[in-house]
């Protein structure tokens, strides 16, 4: 993930994992695999309090509600002897998902998923001191869905993913790295249509609109307190200085979004 030159308001900041959970990730030989893998997560915020917020074309959560997909739990991943967890946090809804990429190699197999989380749980509670991992949801290349913050799939869980817009939010990871001229899997891009589309349905909300949102940090593009009008389905560099999802994902969010909207029953 390259982050982008520092510029007021704007105030990047990277996250890495150490080489330790490289080498769960079977990343390159060398001093030089400490450094390939980047997460595009945000620390962990201390709960604020939620204005409500002008949702634009928010109709009855009724009339657009999308079927929940397939999600793989999170004790696929999640094995004994993990640290305690502290109790989730919880928005009231979620009315806006950021699409990530992790930024760690893109040729594995889908049945070395549950690893490869763990490996960014690891840096991520480890390296970085949080919590938890800061995605609500990770996306395979094969098209599954993983659980991953805890406090309940269907809960609005507030993850740390987006800093600054971590609240009234839920985080889409797609595991790989999807920069200019990479090909993203279609059965992944399906998979975070689908999440998003539920996701969003309960709060009804179109993933083609834009909704408004407030800054709780000024790490982020915007300074604390800001309100700001993003989409509702959003790549990570909407909200924050960087360049995740990646060009290649970054250029599929419309389509990802219509699709989204078409399986919330759209027109």
């Amino acid at each position: 993930m390259r982050v982008l030159p520092r510029a007021r308001p704007i105030r990047p900041r990277c996250v890495r994992l150490p080489g330790a959970a490289l080498l769960l990730l079977g990343c390159l030989p060398g001093f030089a695999s400490s450094f390939s893998l980047m997460t595009c997560a945000s620390r962990v915020e201390r709960t604020v309090e939620v204005r409500p917020a002008h949702l634009v074309g928010a109709r009855s959560a009724v009339l657009h509600a999308a079927p929940m997909p397939r999600i793989v739990p999170r004790s696929a991943w999640a094995r004994g002897g993990m640290p305690k967890q502290p109790p989730p946090r919880y928005d009231d809804k979620v009315i806006a998902v950021f699409v990530h990429h992790t930024d760690s190699p893109n040729r594995y197999a889908c049945a070395d998923v549950p690893r490869i989380i763990r490996a960014l749980y690891a840096g991520q509670i480890g390296y970085r001191r949080w919590d938890d991992i800061g995605y609500n949801f990770l996306v395979d290349r094969c098209g599954r869905i993983y659980e991953g913050r805890a406090g309940g799939v269907e809960r609005p869980v507030t993850g740390a993913h987006t800093q600054g817009f971590n609240h009234r939010t839920a985080g889409i990871a797609a595991i790989g790295t999807f920069t200019a001229g990479v090909p993203v899997p279609r059965a992944m891009t399906a998979a975070i249509a689908a999440v998003a589309a539920w996701k969003l349905g309960l709060a009804d909300i179109d993933p083609r609109t834009k909704v408004r949102l407030i800054s709780s940090n000024g790490r982020s593009r915007y300074e604390q307190g800001a309100t700001v009008l993003l989409p509702a389905l959003a790549g990570h560099r909407d909200g924050y200085a960087t360049t995740c999802p990646g060009a290649a994902l970054s250029a599929l969010l419309p389509a990802i979004r219509q699709r989204a909207a078409h399986l919330q029953g759209r027109r």
